[in-house]
């Protein structure tokens, strides 16, 4: 005689997605369930409802409070939330997976980036996209290199770039792209025109116009002055560098920017004189998520980047080997 052996499991009946992105929300926007609520456009109560509802299913807090607030996450609310991440990150790759099987050559590239690297920088490699993969629609995001790397963080973005602090984060891979070195930017009557060789004591005698502190490698230009023992006079800071080049023609002062942003024939009246070996290289670097489901269109727009991210490498260190990767 035959018997059939039947195993009962329990199967959680009220645990859902939206649960878990009202965790993974309220950790995001340090446990304020206000702001939560508004980055995922629905209300604080139903946030805090939600959340205590995948508390009792679960049998533990994932929050301590005070009152109604959150104040920390509590052990087993730290494993909880890592196991969150994982559900999450695994569900929008099964959305990529779809996309990628149901249409090979469409769909979007979000890109988040910089000014400096979206008007100097990408214009070749996204046209060259565009002709490889003709359906393929561009998304282009800018802001802040942090704003950048969130982006990259929350899936808003397939891939980032920028120069300052997408290495901070955990959850990026970060790849070097390609080194830039900043230019000293000055009107052809200037003094200092006349020397092929400036110095930073001969820089920082001079009004200077140049980069916000958060952009385009302003840390490396203090960092410089600093080490020399010299404060620079910087009397204008913007994130455009047509802006600081605008400024440098009305004699506001002298302009510290970006190689890439003096590549134009408008340029010709200024003077340049490079500055790497007084301020050092800087290094673009890419941005994936790690864990990320890449279509293969974002894999070609890497390689357009820079011909060492094929896709092998980045495969690599999307696995966990990218620290050997260096320019």
């Amino acid at each position: 005689m035959e018997y059939a052996i039947i195993l009962a499991f329990h199967i959680p009946k009220t645990m859902n997605l939206h649960q878990f992105r009202f965790v993974q929300e309220a950790v995001r926007r340090n446990l304020n369930l206000t702001e939560a609520a508004k980055a995922l456009h629905t209300s604080q109560p139903g946030v805090s409802k939600a959340i205590i509802e995948l508390e009792e299913e679960l049998g533990i807090e994932i929050f301590s409070r005070h009152g109604k607030r959150l104040k920390r996450v509590t052990e087993p609310g730290q494993h909880v939330v890592e196991s969150i991440g994982i559900i999450l990150r695994e569900v929008g790759n099964l959305r990529r997976i779809g996309d990628e099987y149901s249409a090979q050559d469409s769909g979007t590239l979000s890109i988040a980036t910089t000014h400096s690297q979206a008007r100097y920088v990408l214009p070749v490699p996204v046209t060259k996209l565009r002709e490889r993969y003709p359906k393929v629609n561009i998304s282009l995001h800018q802001g802040a290199p942090d704003q950048v790397a969130r982006m990259v963080q929350d899936e808003v973005a397939d891939i980032g770039i920028a120069t300052e602090s997408l290495a901070d984060y955990p959850d990026l891979v970060t790849l070097p792209c390609y080194e830039w070195q900043h230019v000293l930017v000055l009107p052809a009557q200037h003094p200092l025109a006349q020397q092929q060789r400036v110095t930073l004591e001969d820089i920082a005698a001079e009004p200077l116009v140049t980069y916000h502190p958060s952009f385009t490698g302003r840390a490396r230009i203090d960092h410089a002055f600093a080490q020399r023992h010299l404060t620079p006079r910087i009397v204008l800071e913007a994130i455009d560098s047509d802006v600081i080049k605008t400024y440098v023609r009305l004699g506001l002062g002298l302009g510290i920017v970006a190689e890439m942003a003096m590549q134009s024939d408008a340029d010709t009246d200024l003077v340049l004189r490079p500055l790497g070996q007084l301020l050092g290289q800087n290094t673009a670097r890419v941005a994936l998520k790690r864990g990320a489901y890449l279509r293969d269109f974002v894999y070609h727009f890497a390689s357009l980047l820079s011909d060492r991210l094929d896709k092998a490498l980045i495969l690599k260190a999307m696995s966990g080997q990218s620290s050997s990767y260096e320019l």
